[in-house]
């Protein structure tokens, strides 16, 4: 067990995030201060950030906005597969097809080339083909083959808590690629 005070494994932490591109994964039990630590990045990072999450309600507790609007993504799953599988359900579409098919505007494409740290909070909720789609859109607008085009992570969430919502039968389908 670490003799470090909440406060000395915060500021390890923050010194980690601020100082280097590598991705992190910040889980804990409700009161652990994941919150906590998000304020103190947000008040005092120099990185260009934004923060994201899987519902209105969990965006709002973050100070930060949904996945689906930031990426402007349209409702339903997204297959990572072969373009040809977009027709077999309606709902699912190829990743492939979903990223061509986006358009943004100047100031979106210039938000995501200088975005430096994107943070998803409440991660356990969000589905991995949401996950793949965001990470071929930030590879594409990015032209980069870097993970998330190369954009530092911070995965937050208790995998204790709330798992991804998903229709029954758009796991089915999904299942196929992701059988975990």
């Amino acid at each position: 067990m670490s003799d470090a005070t909440p406060n000395a494994l915060a500021d390890k932490v923050f010194e980690f995030i601020e100082y280097t591109n590598q991705s992190v994964f910040l889980t804990g039990k409700a009161g652990t201060g994941k919150t906590t630590l998000l304020k103190k990045i947000k008040a005092n990072t120099n990185k260009k950030m934004v923060v994201i999450a899987p519902t209105g309600v969990a965006a709002i507790n973050a100070k930060g906005t949904t996945i689906n609007s930031f990426f402007q993504l349209p409702p339903g799953s997204f297959f990572p597969g072969d373009i040809s599988f977009q027709h077999l359900q309606s709902g699912i579409t190829s990743i492939q097809s979903t990223v061509s098919d986006l358009s943004y505007n100047r100031d979106k494409i210039k938000l995501f080339n200088e975005l430096e740290l994107l943070v998803i909070d409440e991660v356990s909720m969000v589905r991995c083909d949401v996950l793949d789609v965001i990470d071929a859109i930030l590879r594409s607008v990015r032209k980069s083959n870097l993970p998330f085009g190369g954009i530092q992570l911070l995965l937050i969430g208790d995998l204790y808590q709330l798992p991804p919502v998903t229709k029954r039968e758009d796991w089915t389908f999904l299942s196929r690629a992701y059988p975990s």
